[in-house]
Order: C-alpha cells, then structure tokens, then sequence
C-alpha cells in the first residue's frame, strides 16, 4: 500500500496555444483538467502502475469535491480532511510555437491549525508497518513550517517507509525525520546545501550529502537532472546515475511521476536499478500525456527497458 499524501491540492488546467501573447485574447486548442497537485500527481502515477494506492491530505469547498469526484471516477480511494475554504487551481500554458509552458499556481486558502492536526490525525490512521507514505509539494498557508516533520516522524514511528520530495524551509526540516528517500530536483537540492548541481558530479556530491542529512545507512538521496536524468546515492551507498534520452511536450507533473515509479517498484521489493528505470520511464510516458500524472503504463515500462543506469 502507498499512501500520497497531498497537503495542498489543486484543480490543474493545461490550455494549449498556437502562440501566447502578453495582452491578447487566446482560444486554446486543446484543454485538460485534472485533480491536481503534486501528492495526487503521484497518486494517479501510481494508480496507473497498478500500486494499491490512497490518497490523503485535505480539500475544501466545490473545487475539493470536483477532485474528490474525479479520484473516485479514476478509480483511486480518498481519505481526506474538509477545510472551510477553497481548494485552490493552477494554470499551465503550453505555447506550441515555442515548445514553452507558462504557469500560473495559486496559494490557496489558510488552513485552520485545527484542520491541519486532523489531517495528520487521518493519514495517521492509514498508517501499518510496511507501507509507503508519499509527501510532496508545498504545505497550504497556515500549516506549520515543520508540518511535514511531524507527518515523518508518526509514519517513521508506525514503521512506514517515507519518501519526500519538498523544498525549502519544509524540506529542511523534514529531513531531520529521518525520510528512506529524499528525492528533489537540482534547483532545490543547490537550495538545500547552498552548493552548485548543475554538472553530474555536483549532483552526486549534492545527493551524498542529502542522504547523510536523512540518516545515512539505509536512507538514499536522489537529485533529478530534468533531461539529463537522475543521480541517486543508495541506501547501502551506492552511486547510480540514471538517463533516459526521450523528450514529451509535457513536463509538468514528470517529477511526481518519477517518484511514484521510484516507490512502485521499492513497495515490490524490486532493487534500486529496478526501480530508477521505471521511475525515469513514468516521468518520461508523463510527459508524452496532457495532463500531470497521467500516463500509459505500457509506455513506461518500454521506456524504462531503454533507460541506461549505472553505479559511479
């Protein structure tokens, strides 16, 4: 069982233009909506791979129950937490002339810190030794800064396997919690260490130092190279680089499916060769599909028999 928690979800629009200009009136030609945000990004990823899969976190208003209805109608099960407000939307805007997207992500409203404690509450309740518990994007505005610290610590507690894919102040301190994997992109991983990523080496370097951060033995740190791949420094601290050299005209969401793969694959009890392939082969199908998170497993199983992986 995985369980995606999603702390701040949004109804994901993707409109496709011919050509996007500042001040004009754009007819889009061709449109997708989605229940978004990265947790449910990872969760539809996952459902896709035919992982058992939950998802949690917390909704609010008609837009949280348009997402409740859309999980449900794809066939992946919600436990989620009602706040007073709304759930909020984000904008992506491919411009096929310049093979660009431009986006557009709103705040959302405030949680109550009554509504955040029963979150947690409710994902705790899911918890059994042996599960996967997902935690990724941004906490909603007025949860605590260490809000995903707590949420670690209780799953780590449970005996729940832990991995998080943040930034920030939130990533910081979650780390302390002792998450088995800690995945994030170059930009945050540079963020995090304040130390360049840009070349391969630095990325390793980057990814060794967030898996000391996270506990060292038995805990690994992964850092995504967006076309260039991934570096991950292993539980037992192997180095592995992972490529794959297919391009989709729809990155967003690629990251979440990347980790739902990665996870996939780990809650299989496959190795981390395995589970690096598919993760680059689901973020890859992922971007071949309007859409985050949506994907053709097949596809993504035959891209990840093509990716290259190997230990540095």
């Amino acid at each position: 069982m995985i369980i995606c928690f999603a702390a701040n979800p949004s109804i994901d629009k993707l409109f496709e233009v011919d050509r996007l200009v500042p001040g004009a009136i754009h007819r889009p030609l061709a449109f997708v909506q989605t229940a978004g945000g990265k947790g449910l990004n990872v969760a539809r990823a996952a459902h896709a791979l035919d992982a058992d899969v939950i998802a949690a976190g917390i909704l609010g208003g008609g837009a949280g129950r348009w997402i409740e209805g859309q999980l449900r109608e794809e066939g992946i099960a919600g436990s989620f937490v009602w706040a007073g407000g709304e759930t909020r939307a984000s904008l992506s805007v491919a411009s096929r002339d310049r093979g660009d997207l431009t986006e557009f992500y709103e705040h959302g409203d405030v949680v109550p810190t009554q509504v955040w404690t029963a979150a947690l509450e409710s994902a705790s309740g899911l918890f059994e030794p042996g599960r996967w518990l997902t935690i990724s994007g941004s906490l909603p505005q007025g949860a605590p800064e260490d809000g995903y610290l707590d949420l670690a610590r209780r799953a780590r507690a449970a005996g729940v396997r832990v991995a998080l894919d943040a930034e920030g102040e939130q990533l910081r301190l979650a780390i302390a919690a002792g998450p088995d994997v800690v995945k994030v992109n170059a930009r945050e991983a540079g963020d995090l260490l304040a130390m360049p990523t840009t070349t391969r080496d630095e990325a390793l370097t980057a990814a060794e130092r967030i898996r000391e951060m996270a506990g060292g033995q038995g805990h690994a740190g992964i850092v995504t190279r967006g076309a260039e791949g991934a570096v991950v420094a292993g539980p037992d601290g192997t180095r592995y680089e992972g490529v794959l050299y297919e391009r989709g005209r729809y990155p967003v969401g690629s990251g979440d499916a990347f980790l739902a793969g990665l996870v996939v694959t780990l809650d299989r009890d496959s190795d981390w060769p395995a589970a690096l392939r598919l993760a680059l082969g689901t973020a890859t199908a992922n971007a071949e599909v309007p859409g985050a998170g949506r994907l053709d497993p097949a596809r993504a199983r035959g891209l990840a028999e093509r990716a290259g992986v190997r230990e540095v």
